[in-house]
């Protein structure tokens, strides 16, 4: 069991600003899903800013099933098998099909895909059997798409965006949440939001990892939050290792966009050979979790720390004109990639698993949602199928707009003190409790796993668990250390649980899928764990 969470805040004493929805988090969710309720009085918090979500760093595009050659039921099959069929087929089918929707919906508020002879540009991407990928600018999709509803929402006076603004914890009473206890990092200053219904969108928790595509400040806040107030909790053991990410000393992991590879990119080991089709027989454009693992599996056998991708028989000026900013980071550091290979090696990407919700992204508290990367709807099952990330954002917001405008909810007054007994007060190196936790997950919970190492390290974060929980943190980086301290214990928790192999989750000593005793999701809670 995970101690309590220890702070003393006496919420009698603190400013209150009250508000119809609390919107926590905005990347590409949280955003459309202000912009649906635009008539209403919204506040959208911001960790740091737009540039530092996930949504807006997204390269490889939006996948849809538009294509003439295309279909949303092509599009179903293709989640469900790289879920390997652990996925809600009821959440897939609002996905494909409300996807195709919402896609056009936005074209015509005037969001501008890519286009080639005047019709949309489709390219495909690793388990899709059709090109449905849209794309815009290239490599820009994250940015252009945050870009766009940033701009609309800033437009509506009554949707307040504060930024450097830091979720500490949530007030709950029973089955409600009736507050959200927010830092405003800017005027230093503590102070409780008041809203009706509180939208969670705050991402993933790639930061747990070493190695990660995901911005700095992606710690898995709002799932540890939702964890403890008693939320159910969903698929944890299932976290996606993107296969190609920029490896080189001193370099940040950058992603190399899957798209890169669905256009002709070619994988070689240290030798110069090519072996993903030694590996599946979709070579490249096989499923994320089995690149991953044949990278592994060529950097033992070949003793070295990447592997390569090879654009050299493509031409410069379409490399720069198809991804220009994977072309520009690139040349930065002195690989031009029409004439050199690009050092590449997986890192943690994206959260299958996370905050339990309905079709309609409802929790089982009563007044909090969840929506985007930090919400399990269930549609990726064990494994996301590449691009259908930002069309889940798209079609779980819209469906949560609909509930929130549809249903009556009113703010809870707070009348009573908001205060855990402080138990010791102990030094703490927050920053050294970050690595050693990155590195602890990187090399025991990582891509390849079992029991051996998953138990290892289990024994570690509960022996941090023990005294860091006796520290009480007055700061985001406090916080953020001990948000990342509950995600991985409960991560490898699960991870030991689950007892077979399933997508990404990929235990060496069950190296088997195993439908008849695990086609079933792990439910985790304050109150214990269920298998359902």
């Amino acid at each position: 069991m995970i101690p309590e969470y220890l702070i003393s805040f006496d919420t009698k004493k603190l400013p209150k600003e009250k508000v119809d929805f609390l919107v926590i988090g905005g990347g590409l969710s949280g955003l459309y899903l202000s912009w649906e309720l635009r008539n209403f009085n919204v506040v959208i918090l911001y960790k740091d800013g737009i540039e530092e979500t996930c949504s807006y760093n997204a390269q490889g595009g939006i996948a849809v099933a538009l294509n003439e050659d295309d279909k949303p039921q092509l599009h179903k099959e293709d989640t469900l098998k790289v879920g390997c069929y652990l996925n809600d087929e009821k959440a897939v089918d609002i996905l494909v099909n409300e996807g195709v929707e919402r896609i056009k919906e936005i074209i015509d508020m005037g969001f501008n895909f890519d286009k080639e002879n005047g019709k949309l540009h489709f390219t495909k991407e690793g388990g899709h059997s059709r090109n449905r990928i849209l794309h815009s600018n290239g490599d820009a999709i994250g940015k252009n798409l945050t870009k766009f509803f940033y701009n609309l929402v800033s437009m509506f006076p009554n949707i307040k965006i504060k930024n450097k603004s830091f979720l500490i914890d949530l007030i709950s009473v029973e089955n409600k949440i009736i507050g959200a206890i927010v830092l405003d990092e800017k005027q230093n200053k503590i102070y409780i939001i008041q809203a009706k219904c509180y939208i969670l969108s705050t991402g993933g928790a790639g930061m747990v990892f070493q190695e990660t595509t995901n911005p700095s400040h992606i710690t898995g806040d709002g799932i540890a939050i939702a964890y403890r107030k008693n939320v159910e909790l969903a698929d944890l053991e299932f976290y996606q290792f993107h296969p190609t990410t920029f490896y080189l000393a001193g370099a940040p992991r950058f992603l190399i966009s899957e798209s890169v590879r669905g256009e002709g990119g070619i994988l070689r080991n240290i030798y110069g050979d090519r072996f993903m089709f030694d590996y599946h027989p979709s070579g490249e454009l096989a499923p994320r979790d089995i690149v991953s693992r044949a990278i592994i599996d060529q950097m033992k056998k070949t003793n070295s720390n990447c592997v390569y991708l090879d654009l050299t028989h493509l031409k410069k000026d379409y490399i720069k004109k198809r991804f220009p900013q994977i072309y520009d980071f690139c040349k930065k550091y002195g690989i031009e990639p029409s004439k050199n290979l690009i050092p590449v090696r997986p890192s943690a990407h994206y959260f299958m698993g996370g905050i339990k919700t309905d079709i309609w992204g409802k929790t089982n508290f009563e007044n909090l949602f969840a929506v985007g990367e930090c919400a399990c709807t269930g549609v990726h099952g064990a494994n996301r199928l590449a691009s259908n990330s930002l069309l889940e954002s798209l079609v779980f917001s819209k469906r949560i707009g609909i509930k929130l405008k549809e249903e009556e909810y009113k703010i809870e007054d707070i009348d009573f003190k908001y205060v855990f007994p402080k138990k010791g007060d102990i030094l703490i190196d927050k920053e050294d409790l970050k690595r050693s936790i990155r590195s602890l997950m990187w090399k025991n919970v990582g891509i390849e796993r079992e029991k051996e190492t998953l138990e290892y390290a289990l024994n570690k974060l509960k022996e941090w668990n023990k005294y860091a929980f006796c520290k009480e943190f007055d700061d985001k980086n406090g916080f953020e250390s001990l948000n990342m301290l509950i995600i991985a214990t409960l991560m490898a928790e699960s991870a030991i649980l689950r007892e077979e192999t399933r997508g990404t989750h990929f235990r060496k000593d069950y190296p088997y899928q195993d439908d008849k005793n695990w086609k079933k999701h792990i439910i985790v809670s304050k109150k214990g764990v269920e298998i359902r």
